[in-house]
């Protein structure tokens, strides 16, 4: 892993460049007169599991002959 060591009014300046090389997988720490004070760490991406009909007060329903064939396909299913 590559590390960039900047000093404090560097890092103040160039805030948004470090950033984005710190999500690139740089290593970037924050020094002052030379001595590492502080690293920029990179937050792992939280996100949150997805569920269907989470919503309150959503009703979810499926037919019972849901996967029964259509009348419309009859034709086709007897070509079979």
């Amino acid at each position: 892993m590559e590390t960039l060591q900047v000093n404090i009014h560097e890092a103040k300046s160039q805030l948004s460049r470090l950033i984005q090389a710190a999500l690139n997988g740089t290593e970037v720490v924050i020094a002052k007169g030379g001595k590492p004070l502080v690293r920029l760490d990179v937050r792992p991406r939280v996100r949150g599991r997805r569920t269907i009909g989470g919503q309150p007060d959503l009703l979810l329903y499926m037919a019972e002959d849901f996967d029964a064939p259509l009348d419309d396909f009859d034709p086709y299913l007897t070509a079979c």
